[in-house]
């Protein structure tokens, strides 16, 4: 309970009373007002896995440093309150003497209650940092209340990659009670936009009205009735007990309702309280969570991913719901990334595992599961056996071609090979043949390598095409070679977000037009997984099959031709495979021989194996050897756990509303709404192509970190950053 009344100027701490915060109306919470409030939290949010008593001591802990002389003061100080006049700009560090008092009273549980307590405000240390940190002991004016009854919880079968998520979860629960708690007494009015969601079982009718509704305008095709099917066996399969579950069905087979479907009939009977998906690209992230906000109303999906623009928000009141439920994920259905869930996951900052608590009996959706990195395979599918063993979630993985995720997963050698889940359930069963009765397209091996100007003219013969590859570079070099007739377009990550939406929606409008007039796309993969688009001829350059398979599925999507075709094909000529996972998936393909049926589940798991058998470590940066002990190396696992291993920059460009924006930005500063605006305008350039366009001075950096090219010379309409400027090539020259 908060302390308003018998409220004089000046309190003497001395006598017991000590601030823990302080209102501009001079309002103050008392620190064992504001440790209860927390105790009480995250007590609730720990009582989900069965740490309700560890959630409570580490909350009338965390603030135990407070209560020093010289932090009292300073509090003072800085709020201008009492009659202390002395100017102090920084108090004591506090969080510490309350992880001090945990080793001292609460031996046994200490392990994993002190490191969340000293971290609470500036993250979970390494071992010997955090030794380092509680060196100094209880300061003299603390006093110690008496130990509460506490003994750790029969968690039964913990293992020893447990360890640190437990540690995590319950840094989770402490740093978003506090958060709450805070934010309750300093933003009431902030704090009462929280919550009010609807129930799953309300977004369960919603959406079954809505599957209804589409059966009636659906046509009585063989697709639409494969569709009906899958759904009515994901409500048959709901009715299963938590687990690991997979939903294997072919592109345009309707997977990403039909999971949601499943994932609300699971949660439902199983008491699980939200709906988490996580897939791999943002490209289709957008499309994703504007069909749930359609079926299910903005105010219970949140989309959480970098190019997110709170300001297409139109209501204030939810923009600003939804901008603090990012903090902690308190909305029933959240569509976000695999690079947010699982580096938040092995995250040690306040700020990324402030949510983690909230995953603990949730329903987790993995779409395009056999995107999950190799290098990072053995961490990932380790934190998911904890998730669903220890944490209580049901785990769903989806896609048209299933990765191997049980068993013994075999890699280049004994070291390499790891125990991955025990079991999956597939929904669909083996004898339902999906893959052929939803057969629409044949794949063709083209013989030979070609080059840029060859795979051009083969374009050339086709009215619609959609051609795919691996670089940028190719993407362009080809685009170049074609003629410009009708609908010609370019789609890479040379382009901002902004304009590849656009330009995949321009993509979708002259297909559905029905056009007399040719339409050519060259993109790289970012088309190939989710984007709902359907021509009748692809190419794909040589790659990996389940990325060949991603982009067969682009291919007479909606089976209006007895058969599309799709055709692979090599660069030899010019420009050979890159060194590294595009070459390694592609030898793994190769390596299989001749296939009688590529789009069988048997010829993918045979592709896994062989991709398996060329990687010499499935945890490329020793998370193991950092997390998995008692003795955690939170912070350097954190450092090191990045899925994306990627030193490009961000640089805003120049494409249509960013001039104004870039304009506000040098006229105000960065704020966070802008900053999220012109995510959507930036471009991510390689540290190599940066420091040339640095060096003739092509990039300005109006506030530290922030880069933009403001001359539109270097951002073409068509294929976006452009490093063929007049400008570098007179640098060449030179």
């Amino acid at each position: 309970m908060n302390d308003t009344s018998n409220n004089p100027k000046y309190h003497d701490f001395a006598e017991g009373i000590f601030i823990s915060h302080i209102r501009p109306d001079e309002v103050i919470q008392s620190n064992a007002s504001h440790q209860n409030g927390v105790a009480d939290l995250a007590s609730e949010f720990a009582r989900d896995f069965g740490m309700e008593d560890f959630g409570r001591i580490m909350g009338l802990l965390h603030d135990k440093g407070k209560e020093q002389i010289e932090w009292q003061r300073y509090i003072r100080s800085v709020n201008g309150y009492g009659n202390d006049s002395a100017q102090i700009n920084s108090g004591p560090h506090h969080a510490y003497v309350g992880a001090c008092i945990a080793c001292k009273q609460y031996q046994s549980i200490s392990p994993f209650i002190a490191q969340p307590i000293a971290g609470h405000h500036r993250g979970l240390y390494d071992h010997c940092d955090f030794i380092e940190a509680t060196k100094k002991g209880i300061p003299h004016e603390i006093t110690i209340d008496e130990a509460i009854p506490c003994a750790m919880p029969s968690i039964s079968n913990l293992k020893h990659y447990d360890y640190h998520h437990l540690v995590r979860m319950l840094f989770s629960c402490l740093v978003d009670a506090d958060s709450l708690d805070t934010e309750r007494f300093m933003l009431t009015e902030q704090a009462n936009l929280r919550g009010n969601h609807s129930t799953l079982e309300v977004l369960l009718e919603k959406l079954e009205v809505h599957l209804r509704h589409l059966r009636v305008i659906a046509e009585d095709n063989n697709v639409n009735r494969i569709r009906d099917y899958v759904q009515e066996l994901c409500i048959t399969e709901s009715k299963e007990e938590k687990g690991f579950y997979s939903l294997t069905v072919p592109t345009g087979g309707g997977k990403t309702l039909a999971s949601v479907l499943w994932a609300l009939h699971h949660a439902v009977k199983n008491g699980l309280k939200r709906i988490i998906i996580a897939i791999p690209y943002t490209s289709i992230i957008a499309q994703t969570a504007a069909t749930l906000k359609h079926i299910f109303g903005e105010d219970n999906v949140l989309e959480h991913h970098s190019n997110v623009n709170p300001e297409s928000i139109i209501n204030e009141q939810l923009r600003e719901r939804l901008q603090l439920a990012t903090e902690n994920w308190d909305y029933p259905i959240i569509v976000t990334t695999n690079v947010q869930l699982f580096e938040s996951l092995f995250s040690n900052k306040r700020s990324d595992c402030r949510k983690l608590h909230n995953i603990v009996k949730s329903v987790i959706i993995l779409d395009e599961v056999q995107t999950l990195p190799l290098g990072f395979l053995k961490p990932i599918v380790h934190s998911l056996d904890t998730l669903q063993r220890v944490f209580g979630t049901s785990i769903l993985f989806t896609t048209a071609s299933q990765p191997i995720l049980c068993g013994r997963i075999l890699g280049a050698n004994p070291w390499a090979s790891f125990d991955a889940l025990p079991s999956v359930h597939e929904i669909i069963p083996a004898e339902a043949q999906l893959h052929d009765k939803l057969r629409r397209v044949e794949l063709h091996f083209m013989d030979g390598a070609r080059s840029y100007h060859e795979i051009a003219e083969e374009l050339s013969q086709y009215s619609k095409v959609l051609c795919i590859v691996n670089t940028r570079r190719d993407a362009k070099e080809i685009y170049d070679l074609l003629p410009k007739e009708g609908i010609c377009l370019h789609l890479s990550r040379m382009m901002c977000p902004a304009h590849v939406s656009a330009t995949i929606q321009k993509i979708k409008e002259a297909l559905q037009a029905q056009i007399d007039r040719p339409i050519r796309v060259i993109a790289t993969q970012l088309i190939e997984a989710g984007v709902d688009i359907d021509f009748p001829v692809v190419f794909r350059q040589e790659a990996g099959l389940d990325s060949i398979l991603q982009a067969a599925g682009r291919c007479n999507r909606e089976g209006k031709q007895k058969l599309g075709t799709t055709y692979v094909f090599s660069l030899g000529k010019e420009h050979p495979l890159p060194v590294g996972h595009i070459t390694q998936t592609n030898n793994a393909r190769i390596n299989m021989g001749r296939q009688m049926d590529w789009f069988a589940p048997d010829s993918m798991t045979k592709y896994f194996k062989q991709l398996h058998s060329r990687v010499n470590n499935f945890d490329d940066k020793q998370i193991q050897d950092l997390l998995y002990k008692p003795e955690c190396e939170f912070e350097e696992a954190a450092h090191q756990f990045h899925l994306i291993d990627d030193q490009s920059i961000p640089v805003i460009v120049t494409w249509n509303e960013s001039s104004s924006l870039y304009k506000q930005l040098i006229s105000y500063g960065p704020s966070y709404h802008l900053m999220k605006k012109l995510a959507q305008f930036s471009v991510n350039v390689r540290e190599r192509d940066f420091n040339l366009l640095k060096s003739i001075g092509a990039i300005d950096e109006p506030f530290d970190g922030i880069y933009a090219i403001s001359d539109h010379g270097f951002y073409k309409a068509d294929t976006g950053l452009s490093l063929e400027n007049q400008w570098l090539e007179e640098t060449f020259i030179i």
